[in-house]
């Protein structure tokens, strides 16, 4: 959890807890740490953010591949670039990917910026495209 979260949510009083959760019922959970200890939680509602990372995935050419977190310690630049995804954090790395003058290309399986307001997404890929991102 980055500190930004996790100040907003001091500030908040939101209790964060790291832990293996799994539910008991409608009300509580049982907690697993990695030290295997244990807790039980009773609550009216539970906020769950399982959170994530990108992975690799074993196919054919996964080598040639790097994550969005890979791609700031890359040995060397990156060159050609596709991109694979429609999230703000794919349009971010295309941006500044084309700003430092690489071809860019971002592959998209549906809409851009899902969950996001869609006038404003549109504006976002057009401009992109006006920079020369394909």
């Amino acid at each position: 959890l980055n500190w930004g979260y996790r100040s907003d949510m001091i500030k908040n009083e939101v209790q964060y807890e790291n832990a293996l959760v799994k539910f008991n019922d409608s009300h509580t959970i049982s907690a697993q740490y990695l030290d295997k200890s244990t807790k039980t939680w009773s609550s009216k509602e539970f906020l769950i953010a399982v959170g994530g990372r990108p992975n690799y995935i074993d196919i054919p050419g996964a080598k040639l591949a790097v994550t969005s977190d890979d791609i700031f310690t890359l040995p060397e630049a990156p060159g050609k670039t596709l991109i694979i995804g429609a999230s703000y954090v794919a349009l971010e790395t295309a941006g500044f990917l084309k700003e430092f003058g690489f071809d860019t290309t971002v592959l998209a399986r549906s809409i851009f910026l899902r969950g996001y307001d869609q006038k404003m997404a549109e504006m976002v890929v057009n401009h992109m495209n006006s920079l020369g991102v394909r």
